[in-house]
């Protein structure tokens, strides 16, 4: 069976999992707290030697690390990875705001910059997707899961999204899909 070594909140670990999930493959999560340097511990750099989640066990001992990484391991041959070459190439705040309490000074000055930025990046998103159900090639796939995991909750990191309709139908239609599971669940 998989083993996903995981923290509960994190938008790359969910990517992971979500995509397991629906999927429909057994696996195990096993929740590592970062804050309390759970990964940083010489038994965990020796299945991930940069001390990040997420971090994928294989049946074989394995061990793939990178969300983008392990997505794509997982996708191969699967309707959620595109064929098309052209079209594979084609959330700290909410972090930090779930997550402590109180910022460092240096948190507090790179926070407006980051907001411009995730905004615009919303922008981009609700501009791509007024024409279009999801991502690539009209169907749902890796780059739904991978935008998915932080768009979802960045009301968390005090982004609004009233005003993106395209990018809350799209939550909605990803919600929807067979095998979803929420970022908050616990396999």
């Amino acid at each position: 069976m998989l083993r996903i070594y995981d923290f509960t909140g994190s938008g790359n670990g969910y990517k992971a999992w979500l995509l397991m999930s629906q999927l429909g493959v057994p696996f195990e999560r096993i929740e590592r707290d970062i804050l309390r340097g759970e990964t940083r511990t010489p038994e965990f750099l020796k299945k991930n030697p940069n001390g990040r989640i997420p971090t994928l066990e294989l049946e074989d001992g394995t061990f793939l690390f990178e969300s983008g990484a392990i997505l794509w391991y997982l996708a191969e041959g699967t309707t959620f990875a595109p064929v098309d070459r052209l079209a594979r190439a084609s959330r700290s705040t909410a972090f930090w705001k779930h997550f402590f309490t109180k910022l460092t000074p240096q948190q507090e000055a790179a926070l407006p910059d980051i907001m411009k930025k995730g905004y615009a990046a919303l922008d981009v998103m609700e501009k791509h997707l007024a024409t279009r159900t999801f991502f690539v090639d009209e169907r749902y796939g890796l780059a739904d899961i991978a935008l998915y995991a932080y768009t979802h909750v960045a009301h968390e990191g005090e982004f609004d999204l009233s005003t993106y309709p395209g990018i809350n139908a799209w939550m909605a239609r990803i919600a929807a899909q067979p095998g979803h599971v929420s970022i908050n669940h616990k396999n």
